[in-house]
């Protein structure tokens, strides 16, 4: 997504901070992102496609599908990756716009989008289904195109930012969401019908 130079000191950069607790009390609170109609994904996801296949396949859904069940090892996994990825990839805003989107997985520099898939792929090798793991577009306050990651879990939709060190509920994000992969094919995006949450 474009990053203008602003994004140097607020946008796509790395937190450091301390983590929330687990989320025992998200059941009532972090509701489920509902789909709009399905969209073209970004032109940089069909890119990362490209280069990365085996993080693109459809996942085969033998049993059931639906969210992830959050236990104590889930949450410790989400906790590990998220401060692993954030501290260890340098902020480097894109400041050349759409055609210099690379989406890396773990760069040693990178913007928001390197950030997302880089921890969606150390969860896809922890065995999180890729169902779970849903990559999405929002804007930010400041009108910046931004990736984070959602994860679908039991205790709500989950969101893995580099703009924050803390594991949000995504009603908690104050974005404008814009569209995301859908959980049966990641290759599917949808439109997230432009809602925002400021909660």
């Amino acid at each position: 997504m474009v990053a203008a130079a602003a994004l140097l000191a607020t946008g796509c950069q790395n937190a450091s901070a301390g983590f929330i607790g687990m989320p025992s009390m998200l059941g009532s609170v972090a509701k489920r992102i509902s789909f709009g109609n399905f969209t073209l994904p970004p032109m940089a996801y069909t890119q990362f496609c490209m280069r990365y296949q085996d993080e693109c396949k459809e996942e085969r859904i033998v049993f059931r599908g639906g969210p992830v069940r959050l236990t104590e090892q889930r949450w410790a996994d989400l906790k590990e990756v998220n401060n692993t990825v954030n501290s260890s990839i340098s902020p480097e805003p894109n400041t050349e716009g759409l055609a210099a989107e690379k989406w890396l997985i773990n760069p040693a520099q990178g913007d928001c989008n390197d950030y997302a898939v880089s921890k969606r792929s150390r969860l896809l090798a922890r065995g999180w289904p890729a169902r779970s793991l849903l990559l999405s577009e929002v804007v930010t306050s400041w009108g910046e195109h931004h990736l984070i990651l959602v994860v679908r879990t039991s205790a709500g939709d989950l969101m893995l930012d580099n703009l924050t060190p803390q594991i949000r509920a995504w009603t908690r994000a104050p974005y404008r969401w814009v569209r995301m992969q859908t959980p049966r094919n990641p290759n599917y995006w949808a439109a997230l019908g432009n809602r925002s949450v400021t909660g």
